[in-house]
């Protein structure tokens, strides 16, 4: 593996040493193929994409990445902020014990996820895009380079003109 955590120097193997340990070895949840936070939770690890140079946003406390059928993708350069929750498929209105089909959520490169974003399945963020804390995603905004905020979130401001 290469990038910022684990260059020649030692100290990011010493995070993710870290990380592991807490995680792994002393056994506060399962496994997980790569170093989480002991607040974050990691549904399928197998269906969530991203570069190791972005494995910080796995550190994030109280992060939820639910993928159990869906993939998350997470673009280059982009920050996830704590609390923040990326669902890729919703409970049934008329059975609560069940999923709705997932949907695949890609967020591009170089993007910002404030503190208690949601963001809901199916939806696309174009790179450059920046989720005010609190907001609730439940439409794409593909084009990006925006910021966008609100219950349900809307374009508050274009980022280029």
């Amino acid at each position: 593996m290469t990038g910022k955590h684990f260059d020649p120097g030692f100290a990011g193997f010493v995070w993710a040493l870290r990380s592991l340990w807490v995680k792994n070895i002393l056994r506060l949840s399962s496994p997980r193929t790569f170093p989480t936070g002991l607040t974050c939770h990691v549904s399928v690890s197998d269906n969530i994409f991203f570069h190791p140079d972005d494995l910080n946003n796995f550190q994030s406390p109280g992060t939820y990445f639910q993928n159990f059928k869906g993939c998350i993708h997470i673009g280059r350069g982009t920050y996830i902020g704590p609390n923040v929750g990326i669902i890729t498929a919703n409970h049934k209105l008329g059975d609560l014990d069940a999923h709705d089909n997932s949907q695949d959520v890609v967020i591009g490169d170089k993007c910002w996820i404030g503190m208690n974003a949601v963001i809901l399945p199916g939806v696309v963020l174009g790179s450059g895009t920046v989720v005010a804390a609190g907001s609730i995603v439940n439409k794409s905004f593909p084009d990006g380079d925006c910021v966008i905020g609100g219950v349900p979130a809307k374009i508050v401001k274009n980022l280029v003109n």
